[in-house]
């Protein structure tokens, strides 16, 4: 099942909880799994391994990576995959407000991507050996500790969510870029054609490829006048702005601050070195 993570998170900060149990299981093949989830709610941190649960007839796989929610009392089944060791840890929780009846968080099946997070991993090993102590102080570190780790798994599933959203958005606006060079395109014109904030599309070009979108789209231009030199007799004049550069001699002083030589420089080189 698909989440919103903000949801989530609202939702968690919302919610009165208190951890019921931490458990952790790695394989053992003498001993069944139950039928069902326990009587509360848990998260699954795998650990290592792969092996598959089924929650009410939907399947997850527990791998390093992923965080996966159980409801209370859910049908329950498994699947091996072959002889492959798995571990994870297990966080049972209670919801402390019993006017909470409506359906919620808590009452569903759902799987987070975090991706890699040595931290998480830190984090969750810590809460288990806290929770394995006696005493008041180890009750409430391991309070504290279960909302640093769904803090964590929160920040993780976000951050990897925004990093994919931006390499797609990337991609889409630089091949926009790649096959629309030779308009008058300009950023505002770029971010208005993509729905995005300007702020935002220099953010992300920056953080995919090293440069602003004007500074990409300029490069791409003299990329193609370079090929253009090297492979027509057209006049610079009129390649310039066929690269969407109307202006020759502004077209001349960035190729050069590019290249290092003119484009009429360019075109005698090759043409008296072609290799």
């Amino acid at each position: 099942m698909k989440i919103d993570v903000n949801q989530l998170a609202e939702h968690l900060a919302h919610t009165p909880f208190q951890v019921e149990g931490v458990y952790r299981y790695a394989r053992n093949p003498g001993v069944p799994h139950a039928d069902y989830t326990d009587s509360f709610p848990g998260f699954v941190f795998p650990l290592t391994g792969k092996v598959q649960f089924e929650f009410n007839g939907t399947p997850y796989i527990f791998s390093p990576g992923k965080v996966v929610h159980g409801g209370a009392k859910m049908k329950l089944a498994q699947k091996m995959f072959g002889k492959t060791d798995w571990e994870y840890i297990l966080v049972l929780y209670r919801i402390c407000n019993s006017e909470l009846a409506e359906p919620n968080f808590s009452h569903q099946h759902f799987e987070l991507s975090t991706g890699p997070s040595p931290r998480l991993i830190e984090l969750i090993m810590r809460l288990w050996h806290v929770y394995n102590q006696r005493g008041g102080i180890s009750m409430f570190q391991t309070e504290m500790l279960f909302r640093d780790v769904l803090n964590e798994a929160l920040v993780c599933v976000d951050n990897r969510q925004n990093s994919c959203e931006s390499h797609t958005l990337f991609e889409r606006v630089s091949n926009y870029i790649h096959e629309y060079y030779y308009q008058s395109l300009t950023i505002a014109s770029l971010a208005e054609q993509h729905n995005v904030n300007r702020n935002r599309l220099s953010y992300i070009f920056r953080r995919h490829a090293g440069m602003g979108p004007a500074e990409y789209l300029l490069k791409y231009r003299i990329n193609a006048a370079q090929e253009m030199l090297f492979t027509s007799d057209a006049p610079v004049q009129q390649i310039a702005q066929t690269v969407g550069m109307a202006d020759p001699f502004y077209f001349s002083r960035v190729f050069k601050k590019q290249c290092g030589i003119s484009p009429t420089e360019y075109r005698e080189k090759f043409i008296n070195n072609p290799c």
